[in-house]
């Protein structure tokens, strides 16, 4: 392991996995039927969405994620759709852990389906061996169905386009003494962090190629990006690790898209009460308060040829609050914004967005002498109105952790199409136990879509 100028030593320190086609892979892997079929997933059982992952076999034969049920079946007629079930995903991520921290601990969770581990020189070293065995120990506790891509490199950025650059189910080691020659023939939009805004500054900055990247100094970087993350991508892309500091959580939210026949106001009402109720929860559990929440709405847009829908509409409403953690608050702050929109919003809704934000530590909050204080008709002051809505929001958190998500609810208990409103897998986020509104769905219990 070689030292160089910048002072980290630059041996096969990281291993990136990432699981290939994985929400298709699971419902294979928990079906045996669906193995070695072309399979699209769907947000709900409807044909009116498009798939958020297709298996291998289908990206094989040309449908690509995100595509529209039409799309696919142009291309596949007889194409299988189940629609996705997150709570097994994540069940299923939690035993895939264990089973990689029986061969190398993990050290990161980047996403569902993508995790980081740091090896020792010894590890870095074995390289494929290493590889081999990580892909073995998942076969047999798992199936050959849930396949996985390991590339292996100085650097965590390096590990992840090692990975990429040979899916499905492979396995690229870059060394050090590769760079820049092992990724002379990349596209600049298949590394990961440029974006299409991101290659447009590219552009601009006149870097059109992989060549034109590489040779960038680290401040030229910086002005490119427009701040530390661009030296930080340099950094990672020469095989020099930089330690990004922790993030500070900013907000808890949820958006969904809404079905055809939940875009009246009196069904959005339903979701967006939803949606800020399992927010609300977020907050709680991190042990933090908000002070603001902003309610978003989109629609409108016409499909591009590439099956994806432009929404050109957009209107957003936020209410301002004292620092608050419990569901009185927020639920008349929703009233408030959802009432402004039944008023003003020029358009029909196509997606709803709840964001509950501006968070504050406990420690951070300062007494309001005033709001404590009674007040002048003799009711209970501000602060004792607003603990007591906090012991309601922690009782009804508490019942329902012990008699389940659905024993008690704001409003009434409803389903909407698709289910797991504010428990959705996102890319960075994948949702707790406690994220989950409904009863546990069986593992083998495959959603077949019924039209």
């Amino acid at each position: 392991m070689t030292q160089h100028s910048r002072g980290q030593a630059r041996g096969i320190e990281r291993l990136y996995l990432d699981f290939d086609s994985f929400f298709a892979s699971a419902e294979q892997h928990f079906n045996p039927d669906l193995r070695g079929r072309p399979v699209g997933v769907l947000p709900l059982d409807s044909l009116h969405t498009s798939c958020i992952a297709v298996s291998r076999q289908a990206k094989a034969l040309g449908v690509k994620s995100g595509a529209t049920i039409s799309k696919a079946r142009e291309i596949i007629p007889d194409m299988i759709f189940v629609v996705a079930r997150h709570d097994v995903y994540v069940r299923l991520h939690k035993r895939i852990l264990s089973v990689i921290e029986s061969v190398v601990p993990v050290a990161h969770v980047r996403s569902i389906d993508e995790v980081v581990c740091n090896l020792l020189p010894s590890e870095g070293e074995s390289g494929g061996d290493l590889a081999g065995k990580l892909k073995m120990a998942l076969s047999t506790a798992f199936s050959d169905v849930l396949t996985c891509s390991i590339g292996m490199a100085p650097t965590e950025l390096l590990a992840k386009i090692a990975a990429e650059m040979d899916k499905p189910d492979g396995f690229r080691l870059i060394r050090a003494g590769d760079l820049p020659q092992a990724l002379a023939d990349i596209d600049l939009g298949d590394l990961p962090g440029i974006s299409k805004g991101m290659r447009a500054r590219l552009d601009a900055a006149q870097v059109h190629d992989f060549a034109g990247l590489w040779a960038l100094a680290p401040k030229q970087a910086r002005a490119i990006w427009g701040s530390v993350e661009g030296e930080r991508f340099w950094n990672g892309l020469h095989g020099y690790h930089t330690e990004r500091p922790a993030t500070k959580k900013s907000m808890f939210g949820h958006s969904r898209i809404l079905p055809k026949d939940w875009r009246n106001p009196e069904k959005v009402k339903i979701c967006a009460r939803l949606l800020a109720e399992s927010a609300g929860r977020r907050v709680r559990r991190a042990g933090v308060r908000a002070t603001r929440l902003t309610l978003s709405f989109r629609g409108g847009g016409n499909r591009k040829p590439s099956a994806s829908r432009a929404d050109g509409k957009q209107w957003s409403w936020e209410g301002l609050f004292a620092p608050a953690r419990d569901d009185h608050t927020f639920m008349t702050t929703l009233g408030d914004g959802l009432a402004e929109a039944e008023r003003n919003l020029p358009f029909q809704p196509r997606s709803i967005s709840v964001m509950i934000h501006g968070l504050i530590g406990e420690a951070e909050i300062m007494a309001d002498l005033f709001a404590a204080s009674p007040a002048i008709s003799g009711r209970a002051s501000e602060t004792a109105n607003r603990a007591k809505w906090e012991k309601v929001s922690d009782l009804m958190d508490g019942l329902r952790a012990k008699l389940g998500p659905q024993a008690l609810s704001m409003g009434p208990l409803t389903d909407v199409p698709g289910g797991y409103v504010g428990a959705k897998i996102a890319f960075g986020r994948i949702p707790d136990e406690e994220d989950f509104s409904g009863p546990p769905v069986a593992d083998e219990d495959t959603h077949f879509v019924t039209f």
